[in-house]
């Protein structure tokens, strides 16, 4: 083999009275480069969008709401969320009043989900709140809400920053939250009901569906807004483990008893993450095509490596040079030319995903992408499949230029010289 291997070697640098092959070999080269380093940079972003979105959501939302099946709402919640906190694999629960309301402040306005908490509960299964400004979330302590109450002071609200920007209010501000569960009126008519409250501050998580469309306010505050008595939406609840999300979702249903049903993560972001699926197979198959171009230019560059040395291949048989060595000494050109090719594709894949990675500078839309900047998340393993599939394609393309060059006849290819 290290003769076969000497000989492609040789073959790689071409003679001046060459330059076309030597030319041609570059391009295959720089084509198996660009192939596989764009491969790289493709694959960091989709996992890079895939695990910052997972991220955001299993750090946004609760890993498992359970809500009551009728809507009637869960009354006498304290020691039912205290009997489920202590549930195998539950780690934290929290109570929480939730509903579709219109935000206003002067002639601007916009739909949110409001949602009514107990900050020292919520922090436990969401981070959201952390993102807030400081102070704010002390404002929605139920400790505050009589010392407010009394001063006749407005009560808080903590909004998504897109949310407050978009209806142009800054902290400090009031705002009216119009709830449609209103008042039924003596005519069959319904009044909507409506609250003031004071903007204490803003949160910003990155996630364009929550920093636009959700706001923070205490439990009671919640629950006089929509007139729903100490009465809970749902009880969140943070799970040890996220990929058993579902069966411990099932183990908590069964543990509260008839009544009530269960959601979790997975089952609210299913659509979501197979759609990154197969952005990821259709970008690996579609940005491919890049390698395959470059095995082109390989198997046009051994062809004519071929055609140009076939005297030389003549006289290597008549030495007594077998054909399967020949062929093995066009097809090591062809693998040379795709390591050095993948080599240098790694390279540079891996380090501009590392710099888009550490930088940041590219922006994004987050109204379009939900987050706004793209991520790159670049995988070992990503290297090695692409590695593979570069080297191997390339090496297919050295058959048919390999066996041509086993098949030289010595005595016709020196016939003339």
């Amino acid at each position: 083999m290290r003769f076969e291997l000497y000989v492609a070697a040789r073959y790689l640098k071409a003679k001046r009275r060459q330059a076309v092959v030597g030319v041609v070999t570059a391009i295959s080269v720089a084509g198996v480069t660009a192939g596989v380093a764009a491969l790289i940079i493709a694959l960091a972003i989709t996992n890079g969008m895939k695990r910052d979105l997972q991220d955001k959501l299993v750090g946004s939302v609760a890993h498992v709401q359970l809500m009551q099946t009728e809507g009637k709402g869960i009354s006498n919640w304290q020691p039912l969320m205290e009997r489920l906190r202590k549930l195998p694999h539950v780690t934290a629960a929290a109570p929480g009043l939730y509903e579709q309301v219109v935000v206003a402040h002067g002639a601007r306005d916009g739909y949110a989900l409001i949602d009514g908490i107990v900050p020292q509960y919520e922090r436990t299964v969401s981070d959201l709140l952390l993102t807030a400004t400081p102070g704010s979330v002390a404002a929605l302590e139920p400790q505050a809400q009589g010392a407010s109450a009394a001063g006749g002071a407005l009560p808080p609200i903590v909004l998504g920053s897109d949310l407050a920007e978009s209806i142009g209010v800054m902290v400090g501000d009031s705002v009216m939250v119009i709830s449609p569960q209103g008042e039924l009126t003596p005519m069959g008519g319904i009044v909507p009901k409506y609250m003031s409250f004071r903007v204490a501050g803003t949160y910003h998580s990155g996630f364009f569906q929550y920093d636009s469309e959700m706001g923070f306010v205490r439990l009671a505050d919640a629950q006089r807004l929509f007139d729903e008595p100490d009465l809970l939406s749902v009880i969140s609840f943070k799970v040890d483990d996220l990929n058993r999300a579902p069966r411990i979702a099932r183990e908590i249903e069964k543990a509260a008893g008839h009544g009530y049903m269960t959601t979790n993560w997975t089952d609210e972001n299913r659509a979501l993450f197979r759609a990154l699926k197969l952005e990821q197979v259709v970008t690996f198959i579609v940005i491919g095509l890049i390698v395959i171009v470059a095995a082109l230019n390989i198997l046009i560059a051994l062809t004519m490596m071929v055609m140009e040395k076939t005297r030389d291949i003549a006289v290597m048989m008549s030495f007594g040079v077998a054909p399967g060595q020949v062929r093995r000494i066009f097809m090591l050109q062809g693998f040379l030319i795709s390591v050095i090719g993948t080599v240098l594709g790694l390279a540079l894949g891996y380090f501009a995903s590392w710099a888009g990675g550490y930088y940041h500078f590219i922006h994004l839309s987050a109204e379009v992408y939900s987050i706004d900047t793209l991520p790159f998340a670049p995988r070992a393993l990503d290297g090695i499949i692409v590695s593979l599939v570069s080297i191997g394609i390339s090496l297919l393309a050295t058959l048919y230029p390999s066996s041509a060059a086993a098949s030289v006849l010595p005595a016709e290819a020196l016939r003339y010289e």
